[in-house]
């Protein structure tokens, strides 16, 4: 039973309920370390509340969060809004330029950061703080307040004269928020173009937490997740944290790295119920498991035959839903775009999948459908209280810009009118893709607006096609396709590892070369690929990991 009626647009509504309703399960867990419960969440968070008043911070005040993924974090996080400050959580892969600029930017008052990342900064390069704290054991770095630096050091003693009796599930009670009200600004430096602060309200968190509340249902108080992207990105913030955590599920984080052998003992051992994931997390794990196997001459014998074919699927598909732990009911894939070759695959052996959209100026979700419901190369129907249009005479059939509106949208970006009023007219929010969007409201999108390229008679060239082309060629990684003086050219990070295996390290440029006449075999006249250049290191990403096209475009 729910503790409070969840009828108003609260966020933290769907927070202070979990806390109580799951009072004595685990909630967050560092991976091969330390677990805490709900009710051990509570009392972290009514300690970072007890420094937050100390520090001075004030209802609306900026707090920048800035680590790996770990169980601090994400209580440093939810101590954040449900004392009515704004969080300003940042990559911690980003450059500490990068860090500093955004805390200045972001006016932020304190900021929680990880030992890693701080090693690194430059305090004098953040006049405006007035504390700095470690998030792996909330000690003070950093306290030009006498006030702040006291607290933390009796924190313990404060925290017991505020409960003398002790910490009840009754005493958990957070800031009211309201609709309009500015819960968080997420610094996105998107893959055509730089850093913008996106200033997303209480209603689009609400939006999101409400939809993804009462759509995942299949999860429940004690299930296991895996979280694996980055807090500091709106979609593993809101998926993996909010969503689990409000319906009381038990999450793991993976404070290291997560490399694919990472991420496999992690499923392996915890078996999550959902996987959220970003498309090259999966087909990495295809690519190594599953492809190999299908390459095999016998196998492609008995694929061909009907009775053989369906059971040889049914083991593939068994054999992959264990190498994700064997319990899960689905993957959301989401973040970019999934690999056609593989969706096909995936769809074919009828593997639990769905690929959902969104961006961060929607906190993130705009699309998602359950995998039972979502369509082969879809996105996933829009979410609930959005709308959609697209510049387009058939928006079903007709490629067009896509618009959308609604409760998730932002409020703009920060201290940045000009951006905000590029993107954001009446309501209405340029989301800079090209999609169709048919009658029942499935959307699908077929690039970015911004890396079309015109083919010589004014075709239309979407380069992310051509590249899921490339990439399924043998040795290829990953890969860009750039116009250069009429010409495409593309871009290729091979896969130096597999060609050293196979002794053809020294082949390279050949092997690309037959590549770029494979690909080209394949391709309209119009989209023909001039010449590859090869890249000895991998294409720089964004925190959702797709790649800054903006860097390459000049090559």
């Amino acid at each position: 039973m729910q503790t409070t009626e969840i009828s108003d647009k609260s966020f933290n509504i769907y927070i202070e309920n979990s806390i109580r309703d799951n009072w004595e399960l685990t909630a967050l867990s560092d991976f091969k370390g330390v677990s805490y419960s709900y009710k051990d969440i509570a009392r972290k968070i009514e300690k970072m509340h007890i420094l937050m008043e100390a520090a001075g911070i004030e209802k609306g005040d900026k707090i920048a969060i800035c680590g790996r993924n770990s169980a601090h974090w994400a209580v440093a996080f939810f101590a954040t809004l449900t004392y009515g400050a704004v969080a300003v959580p940042i990559l911690h892969e980003f450059k500490p330029d990068n860090v500093h600029h955004i805390v200045n930017h972001s006016e932020a008052k304190l900021l929680f950061v990880g030992d890693v990342v701080y090693e690194n900064l430059d305090k004098s390069k953040m006049p405006n703080l007035t504390g700095i704290i470690l998030i792996n054991d909330f000690s003070l770095l950093h306290s030009v307040s006498d006030k702040l630096s006291d607290a933390r050091h009796h924190l313990n003693q404060y925290f017991g004269d505020k409960y003398p009796e002790r910490f009840r599930k009754e005493d958990v009670s957070y800031h009211k928020d309201s609709p309009e009200e500015l819960a968080l600004i997420n610094y996105t430096s998107g893959s055509t173009g730089f850093s913008k602060g996106v200033m997303l309200p209480y209603r689009s968190l609400w939006n999101n937490l409400k939809f993804c509340y009462e759509n995942l249902d299949f999860l429940h108080a004690g299930d296991p997740v895996v979280s694996m992207l980055p807090m500091a990105h709106m979609y593993g913030l809101m998926v993996e944290i909010c969503t689990c955590f409000a319906r009381g599920c038990h999450i793991h984080f993976l404070t290291r790295v997560p490399s694919p052998k990472v991420i496999m003992d992690a499923f392996a051992e915890v078996k999550p119920r959902v996987v959220i994931a970003v498309p090259l997390i999966i087909e990495k794990v295809i690519r190594s498991k599953v492809f190999p196997l299908l390459e095999k001459p016998l196998m492609q014998v008995l694929m061909k035959i009907p009775v053989i074919n369906t059971q040889l699927q049914q083991q593939i598909r068994t054999k992959l839903e264990e190498a994700f732990g064997g319990n899960m009911y689905e993957i959301i894939i989401g973040g970019a775009a999934l690999n056609g070759e593989v969706e096909a695959f995936l769809h074919k052996i009828g593997f639990p999948y769905t690929v959902g959209y969104g961006m961060t100026e929607c906190a993130p979700l705009i699309s998602y459908s359950s995998w039972q419901e979502a369509r082969l190369t879809g996105c996933g129907k829009l979410i609930d209280r959005t709308e959609a249009r697209i510049e387009s005479p058939d928006p079903a059939n007709i490629v067009g810009e896509l618009y959308v509106k609604g409760d998730s949208v932002m409020l703009g970006y920060y201290k940045n009118q000009e951006a905000t009023d590029a993107v954001l007219k009446d309501g209405w929010l340029n989301t800079g893709d090209l999609a169709l969007l048919d009658a029942d409201n499935f959307l699908y999108i077929k690039g970015r607006s911004k890396s079309l390229i015109l083919g010589p008679s004014g075709q239309n060239i979407y380069p992310e096609e051509i590249e899921a082309r490339i990439n399924n060629l043998p040795y290829v990684t990953e890969s860009i396709v750039v116009e250069k003086e009429g010409k495409l050219i593309a871009l290729i990070y091979p896969d130096f590892e597999n060609a050293e295996k196979e002794g053809l390290s020294g082949q390279i440029e050949e092997l690309m070369e037959e590549n770029r006449i494979a690909v080209n075999k394949t391709l309209p006249a119009y989209s023909q690929i001039a010449k590859v250049k090869i890249y000895y290191e991998e294409f720089e990403k964004t925190p959702k990991r797709s790649i800054k096209r903006y860097l390459y475009q000049s090559h």
